[in-house]
Formats: structure tokens, C-alpha cells, sequence
């Protein structure tokens, strides 16, 4: 190492070329970089209800809805008619529009002098005019089961217009347009803009607000804590000028390969800005720590100490990051895990070999000098953390056992969310709109169940009424709409009962009649051999859409026999597997961090005893974690899920630092209580100034609009703290108390030989 570092100093012009010149070149690529928050979008491909809810989307017309609702004391005039053609006019050519469907132009199927007849439930050309018009048109529409509830409130007080969105169209571009389109134009009714494209566009826009503002002040908290820890202009340029050149490479690298930015991997900057300066701290923090006049024997002197716990540190943290790629069900989220580990590689490469090479001729005096310059009061808070772990060891033991087994409670009431509306405040449009939405209209959630068989067979096509009449009965299933609807009401129209059609012959007369129509695309296959029932489910609660499913579930066992197969998808099946992933992947991705961890440590300090007690601290820091989530009632979501692993990645830093400390001084003097005096007032400068640091990073996400990015800010928070003082507290205690219980062995030992 001594040699290596010499190397650095050696050649350290062409390492500043080096890095500028891939500094520049992973500048050309950041314009390439798009925002995606479609968190659906980031679904697995070997999920069976993933999958067919995106072949819906390919095969059936699109599975996102824009649902625009006017609401007014009686939406049965001419005026909202009028609006609602206008609408239709203005948005059907833009891009990414596919069918719309609203009260002005919906199928309706009535008897007439003639027969049966097929055509709109408004025709634009011959508009009601009178009032005594428009409340016959209200009765006959509200006591249609086709409309009601679906596309106009029982109370008639709101109506949407349903926007398919195209597969494969830029989601958030055509929701943006379209909001923007009808919110220019004079409609005389109050608008809710919902489902799920206005959502991911909200998301969009958190996503852009949260880079653009949060993560500049995240760098100013860092700046103001660094300033205060050195008081020196190179401890508080260097370590940002390290995480932001690890940012521009990573993302750069983000931007070469085609990655987009998600809900998740927009918090990457934040993070590398609070994690990565930390091995710069170290690197500066050990320089100054270390006695002598010439500089470079200083430098070198401290990076052949201090590299090997900062390469360990960063491999640790980047294992806490890595168990995302092998636990976790969100693509999105495995992309997080990957690039974070990139950025933290990076900015552990450019600390070691950059930082050297930039320092001036002149360091900062060496420990005496500096802590009384700029950091006693951090050294009286460490002199006084040493001195009751060496006088106090077991009393500080039974009080960390204590607590943890008081906050432990806790963990029991740890609950899960996986609704996206409960992501936003209460207060933001976007919850309102989709309250409103489903107190008047039952709600913008879709479920699909396809039923495969041949269609125009009377068996089959009652069996898709069947499976509509079974999924109504669940209470959070508001209404269903089929092929087989159509039929029926087609039958009824015939004079031949509000039942199928009893042959294949009649069902073949009444599909001659309706043949063509846009509301097809969506309910049945070109060839007919699928058709779709599709579905609005009302409530978000988890609990209720697994007892959907398992209901859904039973009814396709028990038509084993029957001339079909079923699937299921739509929002209650995707929130479920979400939930099932959430505690799946919490547990796979903590255990996988926990092993990686605990072997790289034990490497470090060939020792399985110190690599044992330096995870305990971690241990206690996921106790205190879930068991503040629990008593907080913080649930487990999409971005709470990963603080666990991400508190084992970061936090074992400071106890590899204290452990690898100790070991040192140990081996150097001999003595125990010097090392753990040593370990604590040195190694534990950084690991504070590390501390506040990162916590001050994490806590500006209390800034963002999303609860999830709120709550993971102020947990890593938490976490950062519990595993700084539980590395400089716990940690030599149970080293102290552990070499006197080995001292008292030997010599008993000694005395019965």
C-alpha cells in the first residue's frame, strides 16, 4: 500500500488528466438521459399477472386510461353534452390517443319502429334542445346499467370521458397535452383529471422537482456540515467535488446504456451526495490525524493506512446495494441497487486515487493543531464517549439491551402499502381527484379477466356472464363490462329475454349487427377465440384485494371442466404481488447484505469474532429501524423497503473503521484501552462528521411531495445515527468487555494448570 500510494503521488498530473477527460466525456452523454415514472412500466417480465396485464395493453387497445370527469349540479344539459364533443374533437388526433368513450359518444343498443337498432346514445348532429329532451335522456340513461356508474354518477352530478391510451405511446407526454388541452378551453362543469397516466405524470413532475431543488440543497447541508467538521476550505471542497464527480460518471454511464430515471433511482444523486463524500472524509480526516512536516511522507504515510478500511467500506456498502439486484421485484428498484453501487465505486476510486494528487503544499497541522482548531467540541463529545466506555463497559451493555428490547415491540406493528395514491399528501390534487372519482364513479382501478375458449359458443359466452356475476358480488368490484353485455342487451332488445342468446346461429345474426364498432377492440380478440371482462375495483386496501383474488381464484378452479382457461390481472392483482415482493425481498435482500458483510469484514480482520461484533451494531441499528417504523407507523412501501439494507450497506462502515482502528493500536501498543481510546477519539471524528453528514443529506427529502421519499429520508436518517453511536459505544464496549471475560478465562486457566 505504502507503494501504491507513492505511485499516486508520483503520477498524479496524468490521474487529473485522466479523470478530466472521462469527466467530460460522461458529460456528452447526461442529455440523453428521460424521466420514467411509470412504476408499472418497471414491473417483472416473469410475473404472470404482469404479464398479461401489459399483452392487454399490446392486444386490447392499451391498459392506461386518462379518466377526465366534469362535475356540476346536473350534467344532463346541452352545455356539458357540448363540452364533451369538444373534448373529443380537441384530443383524438394527438398522439398516443386511442378510443374515447363518454356519454356523447357511447354504443347504445335500443329497440326501435324498425327493430333492433344500433347506434349512439346522443347523436351530435340532432342534439336535445328542450330541458323536457335532456330529462328524458337522463332517464333513460340512468336506468341503463351500461351507463350508470360507469360513465355517469347515480346522482348525475358527475360524467367522464374514458382516454385509452395507445400501447407503447409516451404516457406521460399524452396525459400532460391532454390536461393542458381542456384545462384551455371553457367547459362549464368542474374538472378531475385521474387514472393512472395523470399519476405517473405527477410522479414525472416530483421526480424533476426533487433533482432540480432537493438535491441542491442537500449539497448545501453537506457543505455547511463539512465546513463545521474541518473548518477548512479543502475539507469541505474536496469530498464534493469527489461525489460530484462520481455523479456526472454515473450518470453518464446511465445515459451511454440507455437507463431511464424512475421514482427510485432519482434519489441515486442524494444518496451518493451523503454516501459518497464519506470516503473522502476518511481519506482527509487520516492525513490530518497523521504527524510530519514533509507532506507527501504524510500522504503517503495515512493512504497506506486508511485505504484498506475505505476499500472495505465501499465493498460493504455497495453488498448492502447489490442485494436489491437479487431481492427485489421492481425492476426499477434492481437498477437503483446497481447504478448506486457504480456511483459509490466510483467515488471510493476517485477518493483514493484523485484526492491525494489535489491537495496544496501546505496541509493543515496535524492533530493537536487541527482539533483545536476546528473540531474541539466534537473532541470533548469523544473524549467523554471513550471514557464512559472504558469506566462503564457493562452498565452500557445492559442499557443498549434495554432499549433495543423496549423499541423491539415495535416491529410487530410494522404494516405494508403498496397504494400509490396514499403515496401523495392528502392535501395534493391528485389524491382529491381519485377520492372524488371514486365516491362518484366507484374509482380508476381496472381489472381484466380473460376467458379463452371459442366465443360465439352459448357455453362459453355464459360463462363469461357467469364470471362477471361472481366478480360483482365481491364489494369492491363496482361494475363489469363484456362482450357478452352486448349480447344480451342485443337479446332483450330481440324480444328473447335479458339472457345469451341460446344458439350459435343467433349469437352470429346479432355479432352481424354490431360488427365494427370501436368498443370491440377492447372486449374481444380478432379471432375470437378471448374475450375480456373488464372490471373497476374500488378499494386500495391489500387485505380486500387478496380475498378478490383468492374468490376469483376458487371460481377458476371450479370450472376445471369447462371448455375455457382464465386469467386475472389489473390493479388488485399487481398491488398484491407488490405486497407479496415487499416482504420477500425485505427479507432476501437484509440476509444477503447481512452474509456479504459479515465475510468481508471477517476478511478484513482475519477474525470471525470481529467480523461477528462488527455487525452486531448493525443488528441493533435494524432493530432500532423497524422498530421505529413499527411504534411510528411507518408502512413498508416501494422506497421504505430499501432503508434496511441500505442502513447495513452504509452503517458498517463505522464499525469497520472503529474495529480496524483498534486492531491497529492493539497490535501497536499492546494495550487495549489505549486502542479503544484511540479507536473513539480518531477513527471517531470522521464517523461523526460522516454522520451528521449523510443525515443531513437524507433529511432534505422531508422537502419532497411523495410520503415514501419523505419517510426514507428521515429513516436513513435514524439509521445513520443509531449505527454511528452504536459503532462508537456498543462496539468497543463489547470489545473491552470481551477481553476482560478472555483475560479472566487465561487466568483461570493458568491457575488450575
Amino acid at each position: 500500500m505504502n507503494t501504491i500510494s507513492r505511485l499516486i503521488l508520483k503520477y498524479r498530473n496524468p490521474v487529473i488528466a485522466i479523470v478530466i477527460i472521462l469527466s467530460l466525456s460522461a458529460g456528452l452523454f447526461i442529455p440523453r438521459l428521460k424521466i420514467n415514472p411509470d412504476v408499472f412500466g418497471n414491473l417483472p417480465k416473469d410475473d404472470p399477472a404482469a404479464v398479461f396485464f401489459n399483452r392487454v395493453g399490446e392486444e386490447f387497445g392499451g391498459n392506461y386510461t386518462c379518466v377526465i370527469g366534469l362535475e356540476t349540479e346536473d350534467v344532463f344539459n346541452r352545455g356539458v353534452f357540448e363540452a364533451l364533443l369538444a373534448i373529443t374533437d380537441s384530443i383524438r388526433y394527438m398522439e398516443g390517443v386511442g378510443q374515447i368513450t363518454s356519454l356523447a359518444n357511447v354504443l347504445d343498443i335500443r329497440s326501435g319502429e324498425w327493430g333492433i337498432e344500433i347506434g349512439r346514445l346522443v347523436d351530435e348532429y340532432e342534439m336535445p334542445v328542450t330541458e323536457e329532451e335532456y330529462q328524458a335522456l337522463k332517464e333513460y340513461t340512468l336506468s341503463k346499467d351500461l351507463y350508470r356508474g360507469r360513465l355517469v354518477s347515480e346522482d348525475a352530478t358527475m360524467t367522464i370521458l374514458a382516454v385509452m391510451l395507445e400501447e407503447g405511446s409516451n404516457k406521460v407526454r399524452a396525459a400532460g397535452e391532454i390536461r393542458r388541452k381542456i384545462e384551455s378551453m371553457s367547459i362549464p362543469a368542474k374538472l378531475y383529471f385521474g387514472g393512472q397516466p395523470f399519476v405517473i405524470a405527477a410522479f414525472g413532475k416530483v421526480i424533476q422537482r426533487d433533482l432540480m431543488f432537493i438535491g441542491p440543497v442537500c449539497l448545501l447541508l453537506i457543505l455547511l456540515v463539512l465546513y463545521i467538521g474541518f473548518r477548512n476550505t479543502q475539507g469541505v471542497l474536496l469530498p464534493i467535488l469527489t461525489v460530484l464527480t462520481s455523479l456526472l460518471w454515473t450518470f453518464g454511464l446511465m445515459g451511454l446504456l440507455g437507463i431511464e430515471i424512475s421514482i427510485i433511482t432519482s434519489v441515486i444523486p442524494i444518496l451518493l451526495i451523503a454516501v459518497g463524500s464519506a470516503y473522502t472524509i476518511h481519506v482527509l480526516n487520516r492525513i490530518y490525524e497523521t504527524p510530519g512536516d514533509n507532506q507527501k511522507e504524510r500522504v503517503a504515510t495515512a493512504w497506506s493506512y486508511i485505504s484498506v478500511p475505505v476499500i472495505f467500506t465501499s465493498v460493504t456498502t455497495i453488498f448492502g446495494f447489490i442485494s436489491f439486484i437479487f431481492g427485489s421485484y421492481l425492476y426499477m428498484i434492481r437498477i437503483f441497487g446497481l447504478f448506486t453501487s457504480v456511483g459509490i465505486f466510483f467515488s471510493m476510486l476517485l477518493s483514493l486515487v484523485l484526492i491525494p494528487g489535489l491537495l496544496p503544499g501546505r496541509l493543515p497541522g496535524a492533530k493537536k493543531k487541527q482539533s483545536a482548531k476546528g473540531m474541539i467540541s466534537l473532541s470533548r463529545l469523544l473524549a467523554w464517549t471513550s471514557s464512559s466506555v472504558l469506566h462503564h463497559p457493562v452498565k452500557l451493555l445492559l442499557s443498549w439491551l434495554i432499549f433495543l428490547a423496549l423499541i423491539s415491540t415495535g416491529i410487530f406493528r410494522i404494516g405494508r402499502n403498496a397504494d400509490f395514491m396514499e403515496y401523495f399528501p392528502k392535501t395534493d390534487p391528485n389524491r382529491i381527484t381519485e377520492q372524488v372519482l371514486k365516491k362518484k364513479m366507484g374509482g380508476t382501478s381496472p381489472v381484466y379477466v380473460s376467458v379463452k375458449g371459442d366465443v360465439f359458443d352459448p357455453e362459453v359466452m355464459r360463462i363469461i356472464h357467469e364470471t362477471q356475476e361472481v366478480m360483482e358480488q365481491d364489494p369492491s368490484l363496482i361494475h363489469t363490462q363484456s362482450v357478452a353485455d352486448l349480447f344480451i342487451q342485443m337479446n332483450e332488445v330481440m324480444g328473447e329475454g335479458q339472457e345469451v342468446p341460446e344458439t350459435r346461429e343467433k349469437i352470429g345474426n346479432l355479432w352481424f349487427l354490431i360488427e365494427g364498432q370501436d368498443i370491440l377492440e377492447q372486449l374481444l380478440s380478432k379471432d375470437r377465440q378471448e374475450a375480456i371482462i373488464q372490471g373497476t375495483f374500488s378499494s386500495s386496501d391489500i387485505e380486500k384485494s387478496r380475498e378478490f383474488i383468492e374468490r376469483m381464484e376458487a371460481f377458476f378452479s371450479d370450472q376445471a371442466d369447462a371448455p375455457v382457461s382464465f386469467e386475472l390481472s389489473g390493479l388488485p392483482s399487481l398491488i398484491s404481488s407488490l405486497d407479496r415482493s415487499l416482504i420477500k425481498s425485505q427479507f432476501r435482500s437484509l440476509a444477503i447484505a447481512i452474509i456479504l458483510v459479515f465475510m468481508a469484514v471477517s476478511l478484513l480482520q482475519r477474525s470471525l469474532m470481529k467480523g461477528f461484533f462488527s455487525t452486531i451494531p448493525i443488528l441493533a441499528t435494524l432493530v432500532i429501524l423497524y422498530g421505529f417504523m413499527g411504534w411510528a407507523g411507518i408502512a413498508l412501501d416501494i422506497a421504505t423497503v430499501l432503508v434496511g439494507s441500505i442502513s447495513i450497506g452504509i452503517g458498517i462502515d463505522y464499525s469497520i473503521h472503529v474495529i480496524n482502528h483498534f486492531s491497529h493500536e492493539a497490535k501497536v501498543r499492546g494495550d487495549v484501552h489505549r486502542a479503544i481510546e484511540s479507536a473513539i477519539r480518531i477513527s471517531g471524528k470522521s464517523i461523526l462528521i460522516n454522520m451528521f453528514s449523510v443525515s443531513a443529506g437524507f433529511i432534505v427529502l422531508v422537502l419532497s411531495t411523495l410520503i415514501p421519499l419523505v419517510r426514507f429520508g428521515i429513516l436513513v436518517a435514524i439509521t445513520m445515527f443509531a449505527s454511528g453511536t452504536a459503532s462508537l459505544t456498543l462496539l468497543p464496549a463489547m470489545l473491552l468487555v470481551n477481553q476482560r471475560i478472555s483475560k479472566k478465562f487465561l487466568n483461570n486457566k493458568k491457575q488450575n494448570v
